[in-house]
């Protein structure tokens, strides 16, 4: 017999425990199912971990930096203590009992496997059955997608989860992909002492925001001793001897260890999703503004396509659960969606790039501010690198995109974000008064250049 509940979650990453435990607060039968780690990619192979690599990477380059600065020291990078936080801080050695529990004190219920919707209101977990009668869920996510490279399947190529997973830093890395997950980690690597070589097959790196920011990355990538090759498609990979060998046109290079970090795809096929009318052939699922994507089912996170990040698949958790639970709130809006690539120095964005915005046939003008020339990049010095791009809408006379790339970037983002998502008048940002000398302050100098 099928098991009456109200909800089922199906895959407990950020968003779905979110919203798994919040319905269940609210008193509300909850089944929240998981084939993996209750808590998703985020704090096991994503965010967190990455972060801690970084963290520990941009140590070692401030501490580099002294001689320019402050008087003389001595780096010696050491990955052991990095690859200890991510075991025993971020993941309790890849064990999700924490989590599990947290989700299960919060009232839910917690069934490990692979779910399967088998019709409406009803999801079918093994030899479980359930019939949902409020809710069907859904926050699968994504996998490291594996590009059609002759040679690759047969290697024993990382991908982001091998790398975090990673007691030392290797001697030497190749890198295939140039968006956020292979370039944060390639820096990461390579402040630790990796010999490492980026493959982007685009014609820039960080090829969906705008073109100065993977222009700016890439610069100091090479000052850095990082190699660079875009527009690069790789034809070949081989593994001989414990070496891979990666061919793209007349370039091959050699190293010990491949990370492929050339996207990911959406966990959205062996759903079930045809029995309630759900086209599941694409890259992700077309979802209303409360994220249904048919009659009592939901869906959130990666698989709506509207960004992959943690912050939007909580962002659109929230909305769910109020909608779920009845409550008369607005719908979701995405144009000031913000995004951060933790390089060094850190590019954020928020809303439409340039190119983006003039597709959608507005007016438009921008601006750009550099930070070496601004008082806080002067006084900075060496690792000042970045700028300020603003993106406006002269119709309306109001910012509809901005990039904050700098030693802070991602922090100074938040400003633009809020002027952007509310849609401040220009004229009012003019108006501001911006502190003395700090990053954000060259905000102020690119409004005064549109």
């Amino acid at each position: 017999m099928a098991e009456q509940v109200d909800v089922v979650v199906v895959g407990m990453g950020p968003g779905g425990e979110s919203a798994a435990a919040e319905l269940a607060r609210a008193g509300l039968v909850v089944v929240g199912v998981e084939r993996r780690l209750v808590g998703g990619e985020c704090p096991y192979y994503g965010c967190i971990p990455t972060k801690m690599m970084v963290r520990g990477s941009d140590a070692l380059a401030e501490a580099r930096r002294v001689a320019d600065l402050a008087g003389t020291a001595e780096v010696t990078p050491d990955f052991a203590p990095v690859a200890q936080r991510i075991r025993g801080e971020a993941t309790d050695d890849w064990d999700d009992q924490v989590a599990a529990d947290r989700f299960t004190d919060a009232g839910g219920r917690l069934v490990r496997g692979e779910a399967v919707i088998t019709g409406p209101g009803a999801v079918r977990v093994g030899d479980r059955e359930f019939t949902v009668a409020k809710a069907i869920i859904l926050n699968t996510g994504t996998e490291p997608a594996v590009p059609p490279i002759t040679g690759l399947a047969d290697t024993p190529f990382w991908t982001n989860r091998d790398a975090v997973a990673a007691t030392e830093a290797p001697d030497s890395l190749i890198v295939l992909g140039g968006g956020a997950i292979g370039l944060e980690m390639a820096q990461a690597f390579s402040r630790f002492g990796t010999h490492v070589t980026v493959f982007e097959a685009a014609d820039r790196l960080l090829a969906l925001e705008e073109p100065e920011s993977g222009e700016l990355v890439e610069k100091v990538f090479r000052e850095e001793g990082i190699a660079v090759h875009t527009g690069a498609s790789v034809e070949s990979v081989s593994h001989e001897d414990g070496r891979f060998a990666v061919t793209a046109g007349t370039v091959t290079v050699e190293a010990d260890r491949l990370l492929v970090a050339t996207g990911r795809r959406p966990n959205i096929r062996d759903l079930g999703l045809d029995t309630v009318g759900v086209d599941a052939s694409g890259r992700s699922l077309d979802a209303d503004e409360h994220l249904r994507v048919a009659d009592g089912v939901y869906a959130i996170g990666d698989i709506v396509g509207k960004g992959a990040f943690t912050h939007m698949s909580m962002y659109q958790a929230a909305i769910v659960a109020d909608h779920v639970l009845g409550k008369d709130n607005a719908g979701a809006e995405y144009h000031a969606v913000p995004r951060v690539t933790f390089t060094d120095p850190e590019v954020g964005a928020v809303g439409l790039t340039e190119q983006q915005a003039r597709d959608q046939g507005l007016n438009v003008a921008t601006s750009v501010s550099e930070i070496p020339s601004s008082s806080r990049g002067w006084i900075h010095k060496t690792g000042n690198e970045g700028f300020i791009k603003l993106v406006a809408d002269t119709d309306k006379g109001v910012l509809v995109g901005a990039t904050s790339a700098g030693p802070t970037g991602g922090e100074v983002l938040s400003m633009l974000t809020l002027a952007v998502h509310e849609r401040t008048p220009i004229a009012n940002l003019r108006r501001m008064i911006y502190a003395y000398p700090t990053f954000h302050r060259a905000v102020e100098d690119a409004l005064s250049r549109l």
